[in-house]
């Protein structure tokens, strides 16, 4: 299932990447942005609570989608591209298995537990 999951990301991936292709922003503002999103794991000096909450709200796709679509309505560019990049950040990460994240730790996600076994 996870090998699924994983193709499934690559090709929203590989949608994000054309998407931002019909955007006038040059080629390296899109690697240069693309990790951006995890930031958000800030939140977890706060604690796992908090962070998990902080992580989520930027890497639910459903984030990125509603900043594009708003984006394309007002004609905003710039909202189209920051919705593109979140949405194709969080893609990477489901193609390496990193998931929505569970108040109980940060290996602790919806598609599996990451990291090291203990």
């Amino acid at each position: 299932m996870k090998k699924i999951v994983s193709l499934e990301s690559l090709g929203l991936f590989l949608l994000s990447i054309f998407l931002f292709s019909q955007l006038s922003y040059a080629w390296w503002i899109f690697p240069a942005l693309l990790l951006l999103p995890d930031l958000s794991m800030i939140g977890y000096a706060f604690g796992p609570k908090f962070g998990a909450i902080s992580y989520n709200f930027f890497h639910h796709q459903f984030l990125g989608i509603a900043l594009y679509l708003v984006g394309i309505y007002g004609q905003l560019e710039v909202l189209q591209l920051i919705g593109i990049i979140l949405f194709a950040h969080s893609a990477m990460d489901r193609i390496f298995g990193y998931g929505l994240k569970y108040y109980s730790g940060f290996q602790d996600t919806h598609l599996g537990k990451i990291g090291k076994p203990n």
